[in-house]
């Protein structure tokens, strides 16, 4: 439990800045937050089991509706080109293909 505060604390902290500056929208900044958090456990090993308990816990978490969210925010948004250029850096299936969740 200890390390998974921490690690949402961290990645709260570290989103913070952005969160107070960002040039998008609350709910594609929410996106975006939730979406890199998704992608950096993605990308993380599970060297053992505790570990990729913990891995697969924060995914599940983290990525779980990103792939519908990616949807409809790229549809409500289709007129604003820096919007629809910062969500096209994003994979739109990781749920159903590549690295799963």
């Amino acid at each position: 439990m200890k390390i998974r505060l921490s690690v949402l604390g961290l990645l709260f902290c570290t989103c913070l800045p952005v969160l107070a500056t960002s040039p998008f929208p609350a709910d594609v900044t929410k996106f975006v937050e939730q979406r890199d958090g998704c992608d950096h456990f993605r990308g993380e090993y599970p060297y053992d089991e505790e570990r990729a308990q913990f891995l697969q816990k924060n995914l599940k978490e983290l990525c779980t509706g990103t792939d519908k969210k990616l949807a409809q925010l790229k549809k409500k948004y289709k007129t604003r080109s820096d919007i629809i250029n910062k969500l096209s850096d994003y994979e739109p299936q990781i749920e159903t293909g590549g690295k799963n969740p």
